[in-house]
């Protein structure tokens, strides 16, 4: 059995369904972004592509700020619902029931209900259709205490990260191996 050709598309699954909040404190909103990931690691850099008629893109635009929420996977039902409702017209943080913590390095509100806000300062907007990126530098990494372990290590596993495929939501599975354990020499007894 051969592969069909399809036309191009987007095909690189799974992809972590984020919550990005942007604006202030006082006046802000929440947006479900999908492309998004990590473009460089040294300057810690990161993207979000962001259609040009969402209600967030002119306040990411203007501001230069955003903080990328990963979801754990109990909040599909707010991912979700942050992806369909306009910031137009709904306050999304009060009607998902989510805390604004205030940014650590950015004026941006985090969700204090996710496991990781990633704050992120932009540097550069490159059209590119239908989409707009913008890449960033990640200022920092927050993390929820109650993912450390014992050790004071974090436990990402531990976080039951949300997952997006081709229109459908996902729970992350069972860890399968870690970084190099193809090559792993066996410990001797």
């Amino acid at each position: 059995m051969s592969k069909l050709k399809w036309k191009p598309g987007t095909m690189v699954y799974p992809l972590p369904p984020v919550l990005v909040s942007c604006g202030t404190m006082d006046k802000s909103n929440i947006l479900t972004v999908a492309w998004t990931g990590i473009i460089c690691t040294d300057p810690a850099m990161t993207y979000v592509s962001i259609r040009k008629e969402r209600y967030s893109y002119n306040i990411i635009k203007e501001s230069g700020e955003f903080v990328i929420n990963l979801a754990s996977a109990d909040l599909a039902k707010y991912v979700d619902y942050c992806g369909v409702k306009s910031g137009k017209l709904v306050d999304k943080f009060k009607e998902c029931n989510f805390t604004k913590e205030q940014g650590t390095e950015t004026n941006v509100p985090m969700i204090k209900e996710c496991p990781i806000s990633i704050e992120c300062r932009v540097k550069e907007i490159k059209e590119l259709g239908t989409h707009d990126m913008f890449m960033a530098d990640i200022l920092a990494v927050n993390v929820d205490e109650k993912y450390l372990d014992e050790t004071g290590r974090f436990d990402m596993r531990a976080c039951n990260l949300l997952a997006y495929s081709h229109g459908h939501y996902y729970s992350l599975g069972e860890e399968l191996g870690k970084f190099g354990f193809s090559v792993e020499k066996k410990k001797s007894k």
